[in-house]
């Protein structure tokens, strides 16, 4: 089936990825590698696709086909269009589409750590970060800033939640990123695996210890992981003892810390391989 179909019957089953399944559904109605993620906006769907995800299906606002949406059906291929007007799309989704289009698309196959980390020099590595805009906006600041992988522990977001994608301007697909481990690997085992791949682990944490991030000087050469920790509590205190040292961003007025995508752009900034800096 495909072509431009106008949306006149909300229950049809083939619009339940855009309103009825939940995100889990989504990543399991199928076979793992077959799962679908929801792309939102003209600018992340044409940036999945250059990153070779494959589209399922569209849904967008009449008015797009005579514009940007048009451009993006011919890109897409021989795939169904599902086109209606804005109330009724938003009485389908439950909210208006701002972007004027989502698409349906399969995930793409999963990647390794030692995949991510093979040509990398700067890793973040996410620890228990559940927060979607939170998750997105470090993959943004990790794109923009010269972060070159992004790992996550089994307790992470999912990078493919429709939020967090649409919270890092589709960078998730320009930042190759991996799991690191399962739970029972979380942390000594999984940093340890970090390590044998060369890199040196820093933890972003407080304590007496903690050196202040502008101390840290790695050199261009060196493999740096940069650990952030979960909204409330940060890093586990077992994941700051497995690491090589302990940073902080200091501090003004009392403040003890910032938000944890806040911290991560300020790491990736001042820890950043410094021959990057006249490119940005």
């Amino acid at each position: 089936m495909s072509g431009i179909i106008e949306v006149t019957d909300l229950s049809d089953p083939a619009l339940e990825v855009y309103a009825r399944l939940t995100e889990a559904q989504l990543r399991n109605r199928l076979e793992p590698e077959k799962g679908i993620f929801i792309a939102e906006s003209v600018k992340v769907i044409r940036l999945a696709l250059e990153a070779g995800c494959a589209p399922v299906s569209l849904l967008m606002e009449e008015r797009q086909l005579s514009g940007q949406g048009g451009a993006l059906r011919a890109l897409c291929g021989d795939i169904p269009v599902y086109v209606g007007r804005r109330e009724v799309l938003a009485s389908l989704t439950g909210y208006a589409l701002t972007r004027g289009v989502l698409c349906a698309m399969r995930r793409p196959a999963a990647k390794t750590a030692e995949e991510v980390c093979r040509n990398a020099r700067r890793i973040a590595v996410l620890e228990d970060i559940t927060d979607t805009v939170n998750l997105g906006a470090i993959f943004r600041s990790s794109a923009a800033l010269g972060v070159d992988g992004v790992l996550l522990s089994p307790g992470c977001a999912d990078p493919l939640l429709r939020r967090a994608v649409r919270v890092s301007m589709g960078t998730v697909f320009l930042v190759p990123w991996a799991r690191l481990g399962e739970a029972a690997d979380w942390p000594v085992r999984a940093l340890g695996r970090l390590k044998a791949l060369g890199f040196t682990a820093a933890a972003m944490a407080l304590g007496r210890d903690s050196l202040p991030i502008d101390e840290l000087r790695p050199g261009p050469a060196d493999r740096l992981a940069i650990l952030l920790g979960t909204e409330g509590e940060g890093l586990r205190p077992e994941t700051v003892d497995a690491c090589d040292a302990r940073i902080v961003v200091p501090m003004a007025r009392g403040v003890d810390s910032l938000n944890v995508a806040a911290a991560a752009a300020v790491a990736f900034w001042e820890l950043r391989v410094k021959s990057m800096q006249a490119s940005i």
